[in-house]
């Protein structure tokens, strides 16, 4: 088998799996998915975490003491 040859079977197994990919993407038993990731970023969040108020004691303490941050 010359260099041509395994170049030319290497093309014809990359176009099949492009071709695969392709048809997996577009196929309809996909579609029902695709739109759901496409709506998650239109989604309410039930609960947002608030950046100003800590909410748990942890959360009031100092973090670098609590994680053992000698450099404070």
């Amino acid at each position: 088998m010359d260099m041509g040859t395994f170049r030319g079977l290497i093309t014809l197994v990359l176009l099949i799996a492009f071709l695969g990919l392709v048809w997996w993407a577009y196929s309809k038993r996909r579609k029902p998915d695709f739109d759901e990731a496409a709506n998650l970023p239109f989604a309410d969040d039930d609960e947002q975490p608030s950046r100003g108020k800590p909410t748990s004691p942890q959360d009031k303490a100092d973090s670098r003491h609590d994680r053992g941050d000698k450099n404070t």
